[in-house]
C-alpha cells in the first residue's frame, strides 16, 4: 500500500514537471520557469555582480585633473576590477537563459476577436516574464567588465527580442547606446539616441536614458545639456559614493560653463556624502580653484592650512598646484612658479597629479622661453602621464626637441660663464665659485636633514606596521597583475613604466650611451689600464674594496704624494680647485671652448628655426655666430640658414647680404650653388610640383620604354633638383631603364647610389632587396617592371641553382585568408581625407562590418605596409569555402562600396600568401585562383554563422547542465540555441 501511494505521488510529480516544462506554455509554466530562474542560477549571479560592483568601487581610482567619467568602468586603470565576479554573473546569466527560456507560443482558445494587445501577446519572442531581467544582467555584467563590444551584441539582441515590450526595449536600447559610447561610436549612439526620441520613452526605461544621456553629452562636450540630466540622475542615486562623484562631476561641469557659485555648493554636496578621504580633499581644493578669481587670499589661506595638515602630507602636489592656478588668475607668475616648484619638491608620491603639475609649470618655463627649465619638467612629466591624454602628443614632441637643444643651450651658457670667470681678478673669480660652493653645502644640508626626518618618521612608523606592509604588498600585487592584465602587456611595452625607469636611471647614472660597459665614465682610460690580479684586490681595504668599475681607487694606484691629493681636490665639488680646473685660461683651452660655442650657436640656431619655428631666438643664434666666430668650419650652412630665415621674414636685403657673402667667401659650396640656381626661387615656390609632374614624365616614359627620355630627365633632375624629394625615384627608375636595356652592371650602379644617399625613401628597400640578391648569387635579369602596379610585382632576382620551387597550393582545407591591397594615396583620393584618416576609416568600416555580420565569429584585422602599397588581412576563416562566403556577403554591401572601389582583393591560403610578391605576383595568384579555386562548389551551408569551436562540457557544482549548455569561450561568443543572435 504505502509503495503504491509513493509510486502516486512520484508519477503526480513526474506529470506536474512536464506540465511546467519550458516546450509548454501556460500559465503554470511560466510561473514555475520565473520562480525558478529567480531563486537559483540568477540569485547567485545576482549576487556576484553586487560583489564585483562593490570591488570596482571601492578600487576605482579617479584622475581628479579631467573631467571625470559618470561610470567608473570608463577608467582603465579600474576597468579590471572585479572581473572575476562579472564573469561568474555572465556564466550564470548564460545558465538561466538557456534552462529557463520559454520560445512555445501559447494556445489561443478564446472565442472573441483578438485585440491589439492579444496580438501584441502572441507575437513575442520570450514568454518567461523574468528572464529579461537576466538578459539585462549579463549584458551589464559585460559592460562592468569591459567587454562593451560583447555587451552591446547583448543589448542589441536583447532590444530586437522585446521589440514589442515598449518598456523593456526602451532599457535595452539606453544600454546599447552607452556601450556605443564607451566604444568611441559616437555616430552609433547618435543614431540610437535619434532614433528613441522618434517615439516616447517608456517611463520605466527614463532613468537608463537619463544616465545614457548624461554619460553621452559628457562625452562629446555639450555641458549645456548635462547639468539637467546630471540632477535627474543624483536624484535617483542610493549609493553615497557614487552619488559623491555625481556631485563632483556637477562641480566640474558647472565650473566648464563659469557658473562658479553653482559650481561652490555642488562641490559642497560631496561632503554631504561622507565619500573616501581622496574625494573629498579634492572637492575641497576645486572649491578653492573655483573662487581663487574673486576670493584669492582666502583660498590661499585655506590652501595654507590644508598643506599643513598632516592628513594631507600625501597630496602637498595638489594643494601647491592649487596655489599656483590661483595665482595665475591674478597674474602672478613669479608666486604661481614659486608655487608649482615648491609642489614639485614636496611630492611624495609619482602619478597623474604631480605630472599634472609638471606640465602645467613646463608650459610657463616654455612661454618664457626658460627651455632648460622646461626640459626638466617635461622631461619628468612625460613620465607620469597616460599616452591616451589628448595634450601628450604635443608633450612628447616637445620634450624630444629640449632633449635635442638644451644640451647646445646649455654648452653655450656654461662657456660663457667660464670665460666670464677667467676674465675677473683672481679675487672676484674666488668669491663667485665661494658662492657656489656654499649654494651646494646649503643645497645638501637641507637633503640630509630632510633625510633623516624621513628616517625617524619610518622608525617610529615601523612598529605595529608589518600587517599593514603585507596589505599594502597585496595591493601593489594586484595593481601591479591589473596594470599587466589591463594593458595586455609587459613591463617594458607600457610607455608610463619605461618612462618612469628612465627617469630613475637618470637621477643616479645621468645619461649614459646605450652600449657596453655604460658604467664606465671614461671607457678609453679604463680599456687601457691592464687588469689587475684578483688577489691584489682583494687585498686593499681587507677586501671590501668593490671590483666593479664604478669605485673610484683611492690608493694603490700608483699615484702617491702631491698628485693624489690634487686630483682628489680636483674630483671634489666642495673645493676651488674643482671648478678653478674648468676654466679656460690659455689660448688652447680658450679656443677648445670657443669651439664648443660656435658648435651649440649652429645646432641651436637650427633647432630654434626648424623645429621650434621660433625665428628670433633662431637670428640671435646664428647672428652671433657669424659676426662672433666668422671662422666657423661650416658658415655657409649658416648663412644658408640666415637667408631662409630672412627670406620667410620678407627681409630682401639681408638674405642678399647673406647670399652675396657666400659667393665671396664660399663660392665652391653646394649651398651656394643652389642659392645662385636661378630657379630657385621658382624652385621654391613651385618646385615640388616641378619635380612631381618630372618624374610622373619619367615615370609614363619608363613604362613606355622611352629610355632616352628617361636618362634625359634623370640628369635634369640632378642639376635641377639635386636635393628634391624624388631624386631616389629617378634614380631608381632609371636603374630598372638600365637592365630593361641589358645594363645589369648600371643597374646595380643606380640602385646602390638610392641605398647609400637615401636610406629613408620608399624606394630604398626594394632597392636594397635586389642589390642583396646580386651580392648573394643570384642573377639578375630584365623584363617589363612597374614601379606602381603592384598586381604585378615579384622579385626581380632567381636563384641560379635553386634545386625546389615553391608552388602555389590548390588545397582549399586549410587556413586561407581575405586580402584588400591598396595604395595609401588612392585610398585618400577616393575618400577626400588624409592618408591617416582613410586607413582609420577602412579599419573602422571593415571591424564594424564583421561585428554587425558576423557575431559568432572572431576575424583578426592585420594591416601590413609594404614597399609603395599597404594592404589589409582579415584571418579566422578555417577553409577556402568560408573565405569565399565572406568575400561574396562583403562585395555585396552597398554601404563600402566606396571604400572598396580603391581596393584590390584576393581570398588566398596562408601558404601561397607566403609566396605572393616574392616567386609570384598578385596577378599571377589571379590567373591561378580563376582555373584552380574558383569553379569549384562551395558549401550551401551559412558557415560563418556557425561557431569555429566545439562547446567543451563542465559540470557546475549547483546545476547539472544539459546538452548544449553554453559555456564562456576565449573569443568571447555564446551558444544560446538556435534562437539567440550569436
Amino acid at each position: 500500500m504505502r509503495r503504491s501511494v509513493v509510486d502516486i505521488l512520484l508519477l503526480a510529480f513526474l506529470l506536474l514537471m512536464a506540465s511546467c516544462s519550458v516546450h509548454k506554455n501556460t500559465a503554470r509554466s511560466r510561473f514555475w520557469q520565473s520562480f525558478t530562474a529567480r531563486y537559483n542560477t540568477f540569485y547567485n549571479g545576482k549576487l556576484a555582480f553586487i560583489d564585483g560592483s562593490l570591488d570596482k568601487e571601492k578600487g576605482n581610482k579617479d584622475d581628479y585633473t579631467e573631467m571625470l567619467p559618470l561610470f567608473t568602468v570608463a577608467n582603465k586603470q579600474s576597468r579590471s576590477l572585479g572581473s572575476g565576479n562579472f564573469d561568474r554573473t555572465i556564466e550564470k546569466m548564460e545558465k538561466t537563459i538557456k534552462q529557463h527560456s520559454i520560445k512555445a507560443r501559447p494556445e489561443w482558445k478564446k472565442n472573441r476577436r483578438k485585440t491589439a494587445k492579444d496580438i501584441e501577446w502572441l507575437s513575442r519572442r520570450e514568454y518567461n516574464p523574468f528572464l529579461w531581467k537576466a538578459w539585462l544582467m549579463l549584458g551589464q555584467a559585460q559592460f562592468q567588465k569591459g567587454a562593451f563590444d560583447e555587451a552591446a551584441a547583448t543589448f542589441s539582441y536583447m532590444s530586437r527580442l522585446y521589440q514589442t515590450q515598449p518598456a523593456i526595449n526602451g532599457v535595452a536600447r539606453a544600454w546599447l547606446a552607452r556601450c556605443y559610447s564607451h566604444l568611441d561610436w559616437l555616430y552609433d549612439a547618435e543614431d540610437v539616441i535619434r532614433n528613441q526620441h522618434r517615439d516616447s520613452i517608456h517611463y520605466l526605461a527614463q532613468p537608463a536614458w537619463n544616465q545614457t544621456l548624461t554619460d553621452y553629452y559628457l562625452r562629446t562636450g555639450n555641458l549645456e545639456q548635462v547639468v539637467p540630466l546630471l540632477r535627474k540622475v543624483i536624484k535617483r542615486e542610493h549609493r553615497k559614493t557614487q552619488k559623491a562623484r555625481e556631485w563632483f562631476i556637477m562641480g566640474q561641469v558647472l565650473a566648464s560653463l563659469g557658473r562658479t557659485q553653482e559650481s561652490y555648493k555642488a562641490y559642497s554636496r560631496v561632503a554631504a556624502q561622507n565619500p573616501p578621504y581622496e574625494l573629498e580633499f579634492n572637492a575641497r581644493i576645486a572649491q578653492t580653484e573655483v573662487m581663487g578669481a574673486s576670493n584669492f587670499k582666502k583660498m590661499i589661506s585655506r590652501l595654507k592650512r590644508m598643506a599643513a595638515s598632516d592628513n594631507n602630507k600625501d597630496y602637498l602636489d595638489q594643494v601647491y598646484y592649487a596655489i599656483g592656478n590661483i595665482y595665475l588668475t591674478q597674474n602672478d607668475t613669479a608666486k604661481a612658479i614659486a608655487a608649482y616648484e615648491q609642489g614639485n619638491q614636496k611630492s611624495t608620491r609619482n602619478g597623474i597629479e604631480k605630472g599634472v603639475l609638471l606640465l602645467k609649470l613646463g608650459n610657463i618655463y616654455w612661454q618664457m622661453e626658460r627651455f632648460n627649465d622646461a626640459q626638466r619638467c617635461y622631461g619628468e612629466a612625460i613620465g607620469q602621464l597616460d599616452k591616451e591624454r589628448p595634450d601628450y602628443a604635443e608633450l612628447s614632441k616637445r620634450s624630444k626637441v629640449l632633449d635635442e637643444l638644451v644640451p647646445f643651450t646649455d654648452a653655450i651658457h656654461l662657456q660663457d660663464s667660464l670665460q666670464v670667470l677667467a676674465a675677473l681678478p683672481e679675487d672676484k673669480r674666488l668669491e663667485a665659485i665661494d658662492r657656489v660652493i656654499e649654494e651646494l653645502k646649503k643645497k645638501e644640508k637641507e637633503e640630509a636633514d630632510k633625510a633623516r626626518e624621513a628616517e625617524v618618521e619610518q622608525a617610529l612608523n615601523r612598529q605595529g606596521a608589518q600587517g599593514n606592509r603585507n596589505r599594502q604588498n597585496q595591493r601593489n600585487n594586484q595593481q601591479s597583475n591589473t596594470q599587466m592584465s589591463r594593458d595586455g602587456q609587459w613591463y617594458f611595452y607600457s610607455q608610463m613604466a619605461v618612462n618612469q625607469g628612465k627617469q630613475t636611471f637618470q637621477r643616479q647614472w645621468g645619461k649614459r650611451e646605450n652600449a657596453d660597459n655604460w658604467q664606465r665614465v671614461n671607457v678609453t682610460v679604463v680599456g687601457a689600464v691592464e687588469p689587475m690580479a684578483e688577489d691584489s684586490l682583494l687585498a686593499k681595504d681587507g677586501g671590501n674594496l668593490p671590483l666593479d668599475s664604478i669605485a673610484a681607487p683611492t690608493e694603490g694606484t700608483g699615484e702617491t704624494g702631491s698628485n693624489a691629493e690634487a686630483d682628489s681636490l680636483a674630483n671634489d665639488p666642495h673645493n676651488r680647485e674643482y671648478y678653478l680646473a674648468q676654466i679656460p685660461f690659455t689660448e688652447e683651452q680658450v679656443e677648445a671652448s670657443n669651439e664648443i660655442i660656435k658648435d651649440g650657436l649652429y645646432n641651436a640656431g637650427v633647432i630654434f628655426k626648424d623645429k621650434l619655428e621660433n625665428l628670433p631666438l633662431a637670428e640671435k643664434q646664428l647672428a652671433r655666430l657669424s659676426t662672433q666666430y666668422p671662422d666657423y668650419a661650416q658658415m655657409d650652412q649658416a648663412w644658408y640658414h640666415l637667408f631662409l630665415l630672412y627670406s620667410r621674414q620678407g627681409r630682401v636685403s639681408e638674405a642678399d647680404s647673406c647670399l652675396a657673402r657666400m659667393k665671396a667667401y664660399f663660392p665652391e659650396s653646394d649651398w651656394t650653388i643652389l642659392l645662385s640656381n636661378p630657379y630657385f626661387v621658382e624652385n621654391a615656390r613651385f618646385g615640388v610640383h616641378i619635380e612631381d609632374s618630372l618624374y610622373a614624365a619619367t615615370y609614363e616614359a619608363f613604362r613606355a620604354d622611352q629610355h632616352d627620355v628617361i636618362a634625359a630627365n634623370t640628369q635634369l633632375s640632378s642639376e635641377r633638383f639635386p636635393l628634391g624629394d624624388n631624386r631616389p625615384k629617378f634614380l631608381f627608375v632609371h636603374g630598372l631603364s638600365l637592365l630593361n636595356q641589358g645594363d645589369a652592371k648600371g643597374c646595380v650602379d643606380e640602385l646602390k647610389q638610392v641605398v647609400e644617399k637615401y636610406p629613408q625613401s620608399e624606394v630604398t628597400e626594394m632597392a636594397g632587396m635586389i642589390v642583396k640578391g646580386v651580392q648573394e648569387g643570384r642573377t639578375l635579369y630584365g623584363g617589363k617592371f612597374d614601379l606602381d602596379d603592384i598586381w604585378n610585382r615579384r622579385d626581380l632576382t632567381i636563384e641560379q641553382d635553386s634545386a625546389s620551387v615553391d608552388t602555389l597550393s590548390a588545397d582549399r582545407d586549410v587556413p586561407f585568408v581575405f586580402l584588400l591591397a591598396y595604395q595609401p594615396d588612392s585610398l585618400a583620393a577616393g575618400l577626400n581625407v588624409s592618408t591617416v584618416q582613410a586607413e582609420n576609416q577602412l579599419l573602422y568600416e571593415m571591424a564594424r562590418f564583421n561585428f554587425s555580420n558576423f557575431l559568432v565569429r572572431n576575424f583578426d584585422l592585420e594591416i601590413e605596409r609594404e614597399t609603395g602599397y599597404s594592404r589589409m588581412l582579415i584571418r579566422g576563416f578555417l577553409n577556402f569555402d568560408e573565405a569565399l562566403q565572406y568575400a561574396r556577403q562583403l562585395m555585396a554591401a552597398e554601404s563600402l562600396s566606396l571604400i572598396l572601389g580603391s581596393c584590390r582583393s584576393l581570398v588566398i591560403s596562408e601558404h601561397n600568401l607566403t609566396l605572393i610578391g616574392a616567386r609570384y605576383s598578385y596577378k599571377d595568384y589571379d590567373e591561378f585562383y580563376e582555373k584552380t579555386l574558383l569553379p569549384l562548389p562551395i558549401s550551401d551551408e551559412e558557415l560563418l554563422q556557425m561557431p569555429d569551436y566545439e562547446l567543451p562540457m563542465e559540470e557546475d557544482d549547483e546545476d547539472t547542465p544539459e546538452e548544449g549548455e553554453p559555456q564562456q569561450q576565449d573569443n568571447g561568443g555564446f551558444d544560446f540555441g538556435d534562437d539567440f543572435f550569436f
